[in-house]
């Protein structure tokens, strides 16, 4: 018998190209176009592509991920070459690729990106300029990038994006900001377009563009910065609001990085879950809300503030944590002595991961008493007071003093050691599983 084969899948060529279509492609991507036997792309791509590429064409089925290893299978043994925009590494179909296929399998020839087009032809700095992508994507994941002065470049979904994007910078107060709309770029159809999110009148234009802003405030536009701690004022509440100042803090204990995931229960208005999933664009949550009204604001407050993505589910603790992805920390800001409730956060825990809970009534600071004897950790008391008229003076109003316990669990349930325990750095794997999910077809193809 001969030996069995051991060699691996032909790989996969994933060819960038632009609007400047076969003109604009080195020769090393025009070859390997004329020696695939299968192209699969877009079918704008692919009407891009000549006649001297003899390979069978194949348009992308919808919707894309699920359909990726199947296509894939019908044509192993076969020279694939599949076209992308741009750079397929840049929020593009190489991504899919690479999680789908393993990127040992993937030959990847870039072409220049559209924000490498759009910032040379706005002489800004790419390594300065913050790029979102609205394909496949919520309008309301743009709330979290808007800052004074910033620089953004949004990859449209469509034709009709710049104006829902001049609409979404007014209703957030930041209609004085500059927009230029970029289209076909690089092609012999390239355009631009200019104004102000305030003034924005232009028709919809070519589906293939890019918005760029220059983020201007009105003058009476609710700040928001970047560290924890937003105003009240900027979250829709009835009173169930952890404020600012203990939600800074509780921040600062829970320790949001890079990819991770937090369960909020007792979400109230959302305001932890949301100030997490602002540290970071990969930063997920889940919240916990019994109370069905406050369950849709929360997710109202989530869209509002640039975090669309909150997840929320509406139902009482523990029973509602069935089914929850394993996460990385948890907040309990409310229902503490629920039965079960603790145990069951604790048991969900990994090794590693933190717990922070919040309380001012004694019958739930005797319970975080308890644990922090049993587990250790950090117990602290917040105390905040405001100054307030007194006739015609000023003096102090205290706030309801807050129970704090903060803890890392350690040895796979062990009891943890100590105070101020370090954080051990996530393992690459885990991240990796921890990394925002992308969408079906929330790729530039």
């Amino acid at each position: 018998m001969p030996p069995e084969s051991t060699a691996l899948p032909a790989p996969v060529t994933v060819v960038g190209i632009g609007a400047d279509g076969w003109a604009g492609l080195a020769p090393v991507a025009r070859e390997a176009l004329r020696a695939a036997e299968v192209i699969v792309g877009g079918a704008r791509q692919l009407g891009l592509v000549p006649a001297e590429c003899p390979g069978e064409r194949v348009a992308w089925p919808s919707p894309l991920r699920p359909a990726v290893p199947r296509l894939f299978e019908e044509h192993a043994g076969r020279r694939v070459s599949v076209l992308a925009s741009g750079d397929p590494m840049f929020f593009g179909i190489g991504r899919t690729l690479a999680d789908e296929l393993g990127p040992e399998r993937l030959r990847v020839l870039p072409h220049p990106s559209s924000a490498s087009y759009a910032c040379a032809r706005l002489g800004w700095p790419l390594d300065g300029t913050e790029v979102v992508s609205l394909v496949g994507r919520p309008l309301d994941a743009l709330a979290a990038a808007l800052q004074p002065g910033r620089r953004l470049l949004l990859l449209s979904a469509g034709a009709g994006t710049p104006a829902e994007v001049a609409a979404l910078l007014r209703e957030r107060g930041f209609g004085p900001s500059a927009m230029t709309v970029l289209e076909q770029l690089g092609g012999d159809r390239e355009a631009r377009r200019e104004g102000t999110a305030d003034a924005w009148e232009h028709p919809a234009g070519d589906p293939l563009n890019v918005v760029a802003v220059v983020c201007r405030p009105a003058p009476d536009a609710l700040r928001l910065p970047l560290v924890p701690g937003l105003p009240d004022e900027a979250f829709d509440h009835d009173g169930q609001l952890t404020k600012r100042h203990v939600r800074a803090a509780t921040l600062a204990a829970l320790g949001p990085v890079p990819g991770e995931l937090l369960w909020d229960i007792g979400g109230g208005s959302g305001s932890i879950g949301i100030e997490w999933m602002r540290a970071h664009r990969s930063c997920r949550a889940v919240t916990v809300e019994r109370d069905p009204v406050r369950a849709g604001r929360i997710a109202r407050n989530a869209a509002a503030l640039g975090v669309p993505g909150l997840r929320v589910v509406t139902g009482a603790a523990p029973a509602a944590l069935d089914g929850l992805p394993v996460p990385d920390a948890v907040f309990i800001g409310g229902g503490l002595t629920a039965p079960g409730l603790l145990d069951a956060c604790w048991a969900a825990l990994p090794e590693g991961g933190r717990l922070v809970a919040n309380t001012v009534t004694l019958e739930s600071e005797a319970l975080l008493a308890d644990r922090y004897r049993r587990h250790g950790g950090e117990l602290v008391r917040l105390a905040v007071a405001h100054a307030v008229p007194v006739g015609g003076f000023t003096g102090w109003r205290q706030a309801m003093p807050v129970t704090q316990w903060s803890v890392v669990k350690r040895g796979g349930g062990a009891e943890a050691s100590g105070r101020h325990a370090s954080v051990p750095a996530q393992q690459p794997a885990r991240a990796a599983e921890q990394a925002a999910p992308e969408a079906a077809d929330a790729v530039k193809l």
